[in-house]
């Protein structure tokens, strides 16, 4: 007997979206749970960090996009740093990101408003240019 993923269409275009952004291959994690040990922000997240990239593994994309786990990530790559197989969770998450906002069409970042964020002296210059660079698209 021969196994095979069912996957929807639409959730394999955005799953092949999500591993032409990030360049990660899923399939070399083993489930070893490392990721999920080293998390800081797990308190905060309905679905854990190994269990993303299970989940996307499965092709069950909308069940990731749909979670409040990829807006807990912290970023702070303590994931990638203990995956013994070099899977870097913290990519993907910014990938499943990228996905949401850039289906939202208005929420892109134009030209034409980076002067206007950067009047906001609170606001870092840092933050303003990494947002163009990710939101433009």
């Amino acid at each position: 007997m021969v196994r095979s993923k069912v996957v929807p269409d639409n959730d394999k275009k955005e799953l092949s979206e999500i591993l032409k952004i990030s360049g990660e291959t899923i399939n070399d994690c083993m489930q070893c749970g490392k990721c999920t040990a080293g998390c800081p922000a797990t308190g905060g997240m309905d679905i854990l960090p190994h269990q993303i990239i299970r989940d996307l593994q499965l092709g069950q994309v909308k069940k990731v996009i749909e979670s409040k786990t990829i807006w807990s990530c912290a970023s702070c790559f303590a994931c990638a740093s203990r995956c013994p197989r070099n899977v870097d969770l913290a990519r993907l998450i910014e990938a499943a990101r990228l996905l949401i906002v850039r289906k939202k069409g208005s929420d892109r970042l134009k030209p034409e408003t980076v002067s206007e964020l950067m009047e906001d002296k609170k606001m870092p210059q840092q933050a303003v240019v990494s947002a163009f660079r990710k939101y433009n698209k």
